[in-house]
């Protein structure tokens, strides 16, 4: 292995040594740690210290990096205290998780590190929006993202770079190529023969170097790092290295023929660089020896004191806040002067004041640029705030909620737009692993709106017609909000975007053009979690939110007499759990109405609470009136049939003949 020190003094070239020998100590601990039965996992890089200490010295430290579960030089170069790591590996109270992750699944803003999840490819789409941040603010950074060979097969990999590839961002995408994801070879994941040759496909640089050099790779991300800092774009750079232990330590090794071994053993990064040092008379045995027992010492002290650091006790309280971000909102009342608008213009004027109010909110989504978006709510808006700001996409959900939630990680806001809410399962990873749990992980807030045209009543058929909200009020971390009015759809949306946790807004597109009404001007905010009673009578109640909203209404107006009160939800999490506890005390007969499917639809969970927490007050079953357990037909006749207003008075009729 040849070592160029180019123009670097001994002195630089020791501590290149130390922060190499290190994490190597440590791993060796951890292995005995592992024998001894006192730790349970661990997930070894022995063998590929190199390219994490290496690209991270080159890195300077407000710059952010992604680093993976085999990158722990990352952590140490970093100068994160052992002790703190340990404490996160061994899920302790004072640990980045407080015992809630393991690993390195956790970021941390003092460090400027943000961890992966189990997932593998969604922290590079993070990448894109960190980077993002950086350019709109004007900052000359770059940003490093490290994934493995496998994940080069995941679309999250072709997303992120895509993407950064049409926006020119500064990141640096470091595939490590170890040969093998868990046990499959490469020969049996892609056919290419370097991975350094996918860039070409996107338009940009692909460099291929030795992993194993620590002097290659620190040139080589210190010289690509200045030169995107002052040009930015992206830079895809393979570095070829070999795990000398398992994927983790459970499984083993007999997957891997014995002669890689032999080879790749003659590459050790350590033993390399250590000759190296030793032939330039900047090292020697002794001292060597000292700084092993030195390490060493260290090493078993920190690792001692945080196995006695205290564990998490059981709080189910501070568990359920801690998966939100805290956030008192603000209740800005409206003006008394109102214009009457539709739906759609109501959202429009949201996301407008909005962009004013907050000149860090960034709006993403297919075609809301110059188009103004497939139902032109953010037409005009690129001339009054700019394509910075508002923001073309690629075809690409994951990537764009992915970077959302980047842009919030370096003190941005996202509005991300869904064309159709369908489309959202493209994405669904990154709304529901990594939004939704980052601020109950390491304490990061989530602060993304995630707009989605929803629902039925268009004839757009199976994928353009869903009423998806269910998808997403199992899930804990997220709000859902869902307006029936213009004048909640803008107050909403404002209060959304508010607030810093990851919100599902729920816009109905049957109402965009079909629904106006008297919103007040100004900017105000509609209370998150609040119902409200739009009718009141002793007989029945109907709780329900969006469309079924107006199918309530139009039944009352029908049927004057019929007694029923009207529970517009308006927020499904949190919601409104009082006001529907008053609703059945008044009435004693319920009626839950949505659009979505009946099976496993919101209102099961309505239903259920009601029967838990009001079965007192209650004169008869909770009825459910829902869509069919069906996907959504085009033909205008087959959805009228589908959808839950087609059996609404009989429903009705059959809970008042209790």
């Amino acid at each position: 292995m040849h070592f160029n020190r180019r123009d670097k003094d001994d002195q630089f070239l020791l501590e290149i040594y130390k922060k190499l020998l290190y994490p190597r100590m440590v791993e060796d601990k951890m292995l005995k740690l592992l024998r001894q039965g006192r730790i349970g996992k661990w997930f070894s890089g022995i063998g590929q210290e190199a390219i994490a200490v290496g690209s991270t010295l080159a890195m300077q430290k407000q710059e952010y990096i992604l680093p993976m579960h085999r990158n722990l030089g990352v952590f140490t170069s970093r100068n994160i205290p052992l002790k703190k790591l340990m404490a996160q590996w061994q899920g302790k109270l004072t640990g980045f998780t407080k015992g809630r992750d393991r690993s390195f699944h956790f970021g941390t803003q003092d460090y400027k590190i943000i961890g992966m999840i189990s997932h593998l490819g969604p922290q590079m789409a993070l990448a894109d929006g960190i980077a993002l941040a950086d350019v709109l603010a004007k900052k000359q950074h770059a940003t490093l993202v490290f994934t493995g060979e496998g994940a080069t097969s995941e679309g999250d990999f072709h997303e992120a770079v895509n993407v950064a590839s049409v926006w020119n961002l500064p990141v640096i995408f470091l595939i490590e190529n170890n040969g093998y994801g868990l046990s499959t070879p490469i020969n049996e994941q892609f056919k290419c023969k370097n991975l350094a040759d996918k860039a070409i496909g996107y338009g940009i640089e692909g460099i291929q170097i030795d992993g194993n050099n620590i002097l290659e790779v620190y040139d080589t991300i210190d010289r690509i790092a200045k030169d995107i800092r002052q040009n930015p774009r992206p830079v895809l750079l393979e570095c070829l290295t070999f795990r000398m232990r398992g994927h983790e330590e459970a499984s083993g090794t007999k997957y891997v023929p014995q002669e890689l071994f032999d080879e790749w053993e003659k590459k050790d990064p350590l033993s390399n660089y250590e000759a190296f040092l030793i032939e330039e008379g900047i090292l020697n045995a002794d001292a060597i020896q000292k700084l092993k027992v030195q390490f060493k010492s260290e090493i078993e002290s920190e690792v001692e004191e945080a196995f006695n650091e205290p564990e998490p006790t059981e709080n189910a309280s501070d568990e359920e806040n801690d998966m939100y971000f805290p956030h008192q909102q603000e209740i800005i009342l409206a003006e008394t002067t109102s214009t009457e608008k539709r739906y759609l213009d109501a959202i429009t004027d949201a996301l407008d004041l909005s962009m004013e109010k907050y000149p860090n909110l960034v709006i993403m989504g297919q075609d809301i640029a110059d188009y103004g978006g497939a139902f032109k709510i953010t037409d005009g808006f690129t001339e009054k705030y700019g394509k910075g700001r508002v923001r073309n996409t690629p075809i690409c959900e994951s990537a764009i909620v992915g970077a959302g939630l980047g842009l919030s990680i370096n003190g941005y806001k996202a509005v991300v737009e869904m064309q159709f809410a369908d489309f959202v399962t493209v994405g669904f990873n990154q709304i529901v692993n990594n939004l939704a749990k980052t601020h109950y992980r390491w304490g990061e807030k989530a602060d993304v709106v995630v707009r989605m045209p929803t629902g039925a009543g268009t004839g757009a058929g199976p994928f353009h017609s869903q009423s998806n909200e269910a998808w997403f009020t199992k899930t804990p971390g997220l709000k859902v909000v869902y307006p029936a009015f213009p004048e909640d759809a803008k107050g909403l949306l404002i209060a959304a975007i508010e607030d810093p946790n990851p919100v599902l807004y729920f816009e109905h597109k049957y109402l965009y053009r079909s629904l106006s009404g008297p919103v007040p001007d100004g900017y105000f905010t509609t209370e998150i979690g609040k119902a409200v009673t739009l009718a009141s009578g002793n007989k029945f109640t109907i709780i329900t939110y969006g469309l079924g909203v107006h199918w309530g209404l139009e039944y009352i107006k029908n049927n004057p007499q019929c007694g029923a009160t009207l529970i517009d939800l308006r927020t499904l999490q949190p919601w409104d759990k009082e006001a529907v506890r008053n609703a059945v005390k008044q009435t004693g007969r319920v009626l839950i109405l949505h659009e979505d499917t009946l099976t496993n639809g919101f209102g099961a969970e309505i239903s259920a609470w009601i029967a838990e927490h009001c079965f007192e007050y209650l004169d008869a079953p909770v009825i459910r009136c829902a869509s069919l357990d069906t996907a959504i037909p085009m033909n205008k006749i087959l959805e009228d049939d589908f959808l839950a207003k087609s059996r609404l008075a009989t429903s009705i009729e059959k809970l008042l003949k209790y």
